[in-house]
């Protein structure tokens, strides 16, 4: 837990904007990938330029900032890992999550500043295990995803005071042990313990048995369709006061590479239900339906406890298909403003004059806001907005402030 007594809100980012947006949003400590040694090889990730200055910005706002380095490395991996570690011991974040023993080792030599953290990628399933790491001089060890809370109940009172626990709270649910998933390498040659992941359990699969080539046999059947592995998303959002009883001392969103939208409304969502516990459980309790209204406004699938109030069955983990849904669209996040009215923006999907947007803040308002004008950074009208990554300036008929989120809500309707 924090000096306050709160458990640290944990909050992806694979990018700078994205970093910003999360501290701006409410986490308590963010965690990001350097360019090599990361588990999400296709998200942005921070070179040591955007690094140094996201851990500024972090530190600045009170916030950490945690870095991984989760890879299960290979022999030529280790080349590169002093060189790296040497980097991040100057660079100066606050942790390192790493998995693998060897890179735990080479990180407690060259960083001897900056705490370590063991990954989920580490299989951390039983207090024995929790309390071996500490004693190797881990500071956190991350729960597999596949633990129960009273299991993670039972870990934090066997091990000790010390050691800080860390749990994913909401976000994609890897199927495969921990995330240790061999499918990908597999069938595409991409490693998932490298970064590469094609997520094949998202699939849809079929058994062909030997004698009959040809013949597809259905892997398990019902009546909304045929599945294997497919996971719904996590989402504790409703479940803030057994997550307090067990006490895991980090909240972790998973996510890194998700939009700044999902980042700042995943983030502000569980702040304020973090917040409003810790207030009153009566408070809590009552800003539910905002909570769950609000949690949806961002990409998910369709929602699961996972292993949390134990194992779960097929129908609370399979979802009909592979489709995100969403409530909100993601317009851009706001760079600069002029005159109260003008908000300049990278824009993200389609919108146009005349439409109303929301201008999500920070501290938890959405203000409804109307499209007035559009132009180019050249000076030129525009009726619409159908260029995605193009900087616009728009004249809105509320203020915006730098930092703000736009967004507008989805004629798609969010499902379950």
């Amino acid at each position: 837990m924090q000096k306050n007594g709160k458990p640290e809100l944990l909050v992806p980012a694979g990018s700078l904007e994205v970093l910003k947006t999360a501290v701006n949003f409410g986490a308590d400590a963010v965690y990001i990938g350097g360019e090599v040694f990361s588990l999400r090889a296709k998200a942005r990730n921070f070179s040591a330029e955007d690094m140094a200055e996201g851990i500024k910005y972090a530190h600045e706002h009170g916030v950490k900032v945690h870095v991984t380095a989760n890879i299960l490395a290979h022999n030529a991996d280790l080349a590169g890992a002093d060189d790296y570690f040497r980097e991040l011991a100057e660079l100066g974040p606050d942790a390192l999550i790493i998995a693998d023993p060897g890179m735990f080792e080479k990180a407690g030599r060259l960083c001897p500043g900056i705490d370590r953290h063991i990954s989920t990628q580490a299989n951390n399933t039983n207090y024995e295990t929790f309390d071996f790491w500490y004693r190797q001089g881990a500071k956190r060890v991350v729960c597999a995803r596949e633990l129960s809370l009273a299991e993670i109940h039972e870990i934090r009172e066997k091990t000790p005071e010390g050691l800080e626990i860390e749990a994913f709270v909401h976000g994609a649910m890897c199927i495969s042990y921990s995330g240790r998933c061999l499918l990908s390498n597999y069938f595409t040659g991409r490693d998932a313990n490298h970064g590469a992941c094609t997520h094949p359990c998202r699939w849809k699969y079929s058994v062909v048995e030997e004698t009959r080539p040809g013949e597809y046999l259905p892997v398990y059947e019902n009546e909304r369709g045929t599945f294997v592995f497919n996971s719904r998303d996590l989402c504790m959002i409703e479940h803030v006061p057994e997550l307090v009883a067990a006490g895991i001392d980090s909240w972790k969103i998973e996510g890194r590479m998700k939009t700044a939208l999902y980042v700042a409304t995943v983030a502000r969502t569980y702040r304020k239900a973090i917040d409003d516990y810790f207030e009153s459980e009566e408070k809590y309790r009552s800003n539910l339906p905002w909570y769950r209204e609000e949690i949806r406004k961002c990409t998910f699938r369709q929602f699961t406890t996972g292993f949390y109030f134990g194992k779960p069955s097929e129908e609370s983990m399979v979802y009909d298909n592979n489709t995100y849904k969403q409530d909100a669209v993601y317009l851009g996040v706001v760079r600069k403003t002029e005159d109260g009215s003008l908000a300049m923006f990278e824009q993200k999907n389609k919108f146009s004059v005349g439409d109303t947007i929301e201008i999500m803040k920070p501290d938890g308002r959405d203000v409804p806001a109307i499209v007035m004008s559009l132009r180019t950074m050249d000076g030129g009208q525009v009726e619409s907005a159908p260029h995605p990554q193009e900087l616009l300036w728009a004249e809105l008929t509320e203020r915006a402030e730098v930092g703000d989120i736009l967004r507008m809500e989805s004629d798609e309707p969010a499902g379950d």
